[in-house]
């Protein structure tokens, strides 16, 4: 297997990688976070203005919470494991302590 230690990154391009998939994950896990932030204070708006003047007979479910966490949870969790495979150690062990902290907020919030 000498052919596979002549094609291996130095450490140069091995910090660039890292750094890149990094910012990469970051701005992806933001823009999902922030989607799910969005959909749930619109979710929050839409109620306040239809508790007004109306009687409520049956408070429905609201499921938004579950789904929004869950799937934030998913894409973490996703990108957690394919870091893992291509090798980044330490960004993937962190992702995927964030999936199990959401997964655990997303059972929380179970209605």
């Amino acid at each position: 297997m000498p052919e596979l230690a002549d094609k291996r990154p130095s450490g140069g391009e091995s910090a660039l990688t890292a750094g890149c998939l990094t910012l990469l994950v970051l701005v992806a896990d933001v823009a999902a976070g922030l989607l799910v932030v969005i959909v749930l204070a619109v979710r929050g708006l839409g109620r306040m203005d239809a508790g007004s003047g109306q009687t409520v007979t049956s408070v429905p479910r609201d499921w938004a919470p579950v789904l929004g966490f869950g799937a934030l949870a998913l894409a973490v969790g996703a990108t957690a494991v394919v870091l893992l495979r291509i090798g980044h150690r330490v960004i993937g062990a962190v992702q995927l302590t964030l999936c199990v902290l959401l997964a655990i907020h997303t059972l929380w919030s179970w209605p």
